[in-house]
């Protein structure tokens, strides 16, 4: 194996896209450069909707944004990396070294009869389009389910209803770092008004509307650099003219919220 360069690879995934990864972290370090999505997008050869993607993917990760607009929104406007996006990007650049230590070792050394290798391919693949980083507010619990409240922003609270054993095995207390998902087809968009059987409702804008033949793909700003996704039936987003710049609320059941922890 000698010369052979192994490369570790750390990201996380969803849908395929990389949430986190060294091009995510360029385009961070791109907007932290140059001020501007567009400059950034096109340093890094992204498109300018797959920085987008990019950056509110990491925000939704983080406890406060990585990535914020300037006055003068996307097309008008700066863009800037939050002390909080520049404690990621120094954070990842130390690990990646700590992994390119690793791997060097391993191209050295080799692999043969080695039973302290544990990483080859750093990843988690992930099939939900909302993943938020969240802290335990609070665990109640009652015989066979156990109601969870996550903070994911100084602003937002998620609502998690989980059983009694998976609220063991995970180690659930106030506290506790988790992450929490929420497939988008689980999100429904309504128009407002009081819903006491939906715990989880966030007020937001829709910035973006993608139509397929069945499906709308939107996405929501709720607020406090946090978005929500939802995939709804196109049948239905046209019957209700939700579109870029509607006033919706992004809504979805606790018993729908998947916890997961280290």
């Amino acid at each position: 194996m000698a010369g052979r360069k192994i490369d570790a690879l750390l990201a996380l995934r969803s849908d395929g896209k990389l949430l986190v990864g060294r091009d995510r972290i360029k385009v961070l370090e791109a907007v932290a450069e140059h001020g501007s999505i567009s400059k950034a997008a096109k340093i890094v050869g992204f498109s300018y909707k797959a920085a987008w993607d990019a950056v509110n993917a990491i925000n939704n990760l983080l406890p406060s944004p990585a990535f914020i607009t300037k006055a003068g929104g996307k097309s008008g406007g700066g863009a800037e990396v939050t002390p909080e996006g520049r404690r990621l990007i120094a954070a990842f650049h130390r690990l990646e070294a700590r992994l390119s230590s690793i791997s060097t070792a391993i191209a050295e050394e080799g692999l043969d009869g080695d039973q302290n290798f544990l990483l080859w391919n750093v990843g988690v693949k992930i099939s939900a389009r909302n993943v938020f980083h969240a802290e335990v507010v609070s665990v109640v619990k009652w015989p066979v389910d156990v109601e969870v409240t996550l903070r994911i922003s100084s602003a937002h609270n998620i609502h998690a209803v989980i059983t009694n054993e998976g609220a063991d095995d995970l180690g659930l207390a106030p506290g506790r770092r988790v992450v929490a998902l929420v497939k988008s087809s689980f999100v429904d968009l309504e128009s407002g008004g009081a819903d006491a059987q939906t715990r989880n409702r966030f007020p937001g804008v829709v910035t973006r509307r993608v139509d397929a033949e069945r499906n709308c793909e939107l996405l929501v700003d709720i607020g406090s650099g946090k978005t929500m996704t939802a995939v709804l039936p196109r049948q239905e987003v046209e019957a209700h003219a939700i579109g870029e710049g509607s006033a919706v609320v992004a809504c979805f059941h606790p018993q729908d919220v998947i916890l997961a922890t280290d």
